[in-house]
């Protein structure tokens, strides 16, 4: 008898938590360089171009590092362990071993570690993905 289909490990986090950051990060990701930085126009002036550009204060960076900050200890060790996961540094029968270096590897600077990864959203994506799971329903409702 053969056990061609085993059921992936369990997640710590949530797959909607998960979706929110990937979506998050994909506006995070798409922003432009700022380029007027002494604007005085508001938005309706400038046809609204300054919401695409990176800004110091940027309220799409505050969201995602105060929702990644309010994850507990396991869901951030799994959200790092996802990321190593859909960049390929490892597959799903890799997953305790991911979740160990991640959690030896944790301090309190998840989040900036998280949003300092290039292609943050993709990788989290493909993680999920690793694991039958995806963001379709998530993005239907939230977009």
């Amino acid at each position: 008898m053969s056990d061609a289909t085993v059921d992936p490990p369990a997640l710590a986090i949530a797959t909607d938590m998960v979706c929110h950051i990937i979506v998050k990060a994909r506006e995070f990701d798409g922003q432009d360089v700022e380029t007027d930085p002494d604007s005085g126009s508001n938005a309706a002036d400038d046809g609204g171009i300054s919401v695409l550009e990176e800004h110091e204060d940027d309220p799409t960076e505050a969201e995602l590092i105060a929702f990644i900050e309010a994850l507990d200890e396991d869901e951030q060790v799994d959200l790092v362990a996802l990321l190593w996961l859909g960049r390929g540094d490892g597959d799903l029968e890799d997953w305790e071993d991911l979740k160990s270096q991640a959690r030896d590897s944790r301090n309190e600077r998840t989040s900036v570690y998280l949003l300092g990864q290039p292609l943050l959203a993709d990788h989290l994506a493909d993680g999920l993905s690793a694991f039958g799971l995806s963001c379709e329903d998530f993005e239907k409702d939230h977009l």
